[in-house]
């Protein structure tokens, strides 16, 4: 008698719990962004030279103030100078490149390698001449902004 009042009990306490979850339809839930449900987009001429493409991955949102976008670069292809004012991850995932803070050394990167660009530090990255080259960029946001381009780095800049 005891063991069945046991599984009768359970049952109950099942039946009203999931009764509980079903009425709180206001539970925050996972989302799940499907590949390719969002455009691919060829980087912008006035903030890359050569072609690269960006794929967005995720906007800010909630409490988790990063955007995420996969970018690759064609050989020779490079971002424009730039700054983000809540920091940026670069994770190589494919080739061969290049980044450059202001006033530093050209520095090789390649697959595996994690580059943390500061807030407001000024720097470009791309492919090498001759290798391709693709990141994912995780960047912050500080008052809706990820990013301030400024101006392209020229041919003896990236030569560099």
């Amino acid at each position: 008698m005891k063991s069945l009042m046991t599984t009768a009990t359970a049952i109950t306490l099942l039946a009203s719990a999931g009764t509980a979850l079903a009425a709180d339809q206001s539970a925050p839930r996972q989302t799940i962004a499907v590949a390719g449900s969002q455009a691919s987009t060829k980087g912008p001429e006035a903030y890359f030279t050569g072609a690269a493409r960006v794929d967005p991955l995720f906007a800010a949102k909630g409490g988790v103030p990063v955007s995420g976008a996969y970018v690759s670069f064609e050989p020779g292809a490079r971002s424009a100078w730039h700054t983000h004012p809540a920091g940026q991850h670069l994770i190589v995932t494919a080739g061969v490149g290049w980044t450059q803070e202001w006033g530093g050394p050209v520095v090789e990167i390649r697959p595996g390698d994690v580059v943390w660009c500061p807030p407001g530090v000024k720097h470009w990255h791309g492919a090498t001449p001759t290798t391709a080259m693709t990141h994912i960029s995780l960047a912050g946001t500080a008052n809706g902004k990820n990013v301030e381009w400024l101006e392209k780095v020229s041919d003896e800049q990236y030569r560099k």
